[in-house]
Order: structure tokens, then C-alpha cells, then sequence
């Protein structure tokens, strides 16, 4: 059994109609239209990735924020 996958970064962009309206824009890429649930995981998944960069100063450092902040946001459950 084989699977076929598909290389997201050979899909072209979606172009807007009219050149001067503004794409949707969301930080992970992905459409805004998407369901809840989804928006949910990622904000799991980001958090998981803080908390385990909680130790490293030089990526806090890139992030502008301290270790007490990223802890802090990390925290937070995945609906807020």
C-alpha cells in the first residue's frame, strides 16, 4: 500500500481578486476559516513548544519575552 502525499510548499499562494484587497492573514499559514478545534490544537501545540524553550535564554531573547512570561503564557489552558 503506498501513499500519496503532497509537498505543500509546490502549492502556489491563493491570489486575491483585486490586487489592493488584502489576503486573510494567520500566524501558522493555514486559512482563518477553519474550525475551532483547530485553532485550539495549535494554540496547544505553541504552548507545549514555549514551555520547552522556557530554559534557553538565547530563543527568549529572540522572542522578547523572559522566562516568567513564556511560563506564563504557557499556563494558560488551550481555549483562551
Amino acid at each position: 500500500m503506498s501513499i500519496l502525499l503532497t509537498d505543500l510548499t509546490s502549492i502556489p499562494p491563493v491570489q486575491a481578486a483585486d490586487p489592493a484587497a488584502a489576503l486573510p492573514q494567520s500566524s501558522s499559514g493555514r486559512s482563518s476559516r477553519r474550525p475551532g478545534w483547530w485553532n485550539w490544537l495549535d494554540r496547544r501545540l505553541q504552548r507545549i513548544a514555549l514551555r520547552e524553550i522556557a530554559d534557553d535564554p538565547h530563543l527568549l531573547k529572540d522572542l522578547g519575552m523572559t522566562r516568567d512570561q513564556v511560563l506564563r503564557e504557557a499556563a494558560k489552558p488551550f481555549w483562551r
